[in-house]
């Protein structure tokens, strides 16, 4: 038997809050089901709120789930993690999610996604903003991060960074 190089799909991080309102978590779990349609591997931190709700929609639309979780035992991840990866680490797992995604997309969140959000753009990762951070622009004149005004135009800005850098969401075009 050979090892031939076979085409990985893409790796998609969706960032997010532990807890979110309804109207958050339905933006998550239409960005999990379009991730899933594309064949995409949503990886994320494998608990609740944004979390959640994106594994469910990804799940549900019959794609694949990873969450690298902050404990040492599986059972803390969320119903629809269908590969959980206990870390005992924290939120220092953060870096373990931005360095297995190809692309970020940031829903909402607190300083946790904050942290995603500088983790992923220190190691040259694109972040798709969905309703959250306002970050303005790097020192390179570029975007801390692309923003997407919906699910749909999230998922496919992430796809398209991976490859085609540079792409420029609809915001951007507009000015």
């Amino acid at each position: 038997m050979t090892n031939l190089p076979r085409q990985q799909p893409p790796v998609i991080a969706v960032c997010g809050a532990g807890t979110c309102d309804a109207a958050t978590a339905a933006l998550a779990y239409a960005v999990g089901q379009e991730l899933a349609r594309a064949g995409a591997v949503l990886v994320c931190g494998g608990l609740g709120g944004v979390m959640a709700a994106a594994c469910q929609g990804a799940a549900e639309a019959g794609g694949m789930t990873l969450g690298f979780l902050p404990g040492t035992s599986r059972s803390e991840a969320n119903a629809w993690v269908q590969l959980a990866l206990p870390t005992g680490m924290g939120h220092a797992r953060n870096v373990l999610i931005v360095h297995a995604a190809d692309a970020v997309i940031a829903i909402a969140g607190a300083y946790g996604t904050l942290s995603e959000i500088a983790l992923a753009r220190a190691s040259g990762r694109t972040v798709i903003g969905l309703h959250t951070w306002e970050l303005g622009m790097a020192p390179d004149g570029r975007p801390h991060l692309l923003v997407a005004h919906t699910p749909n135009e999230a998922v496919a800005l992430a796809l398209r960074q991976i490859t085609q850098p540079h792409v420029r969401s609809a915001s951007e075009q507009a000015e």
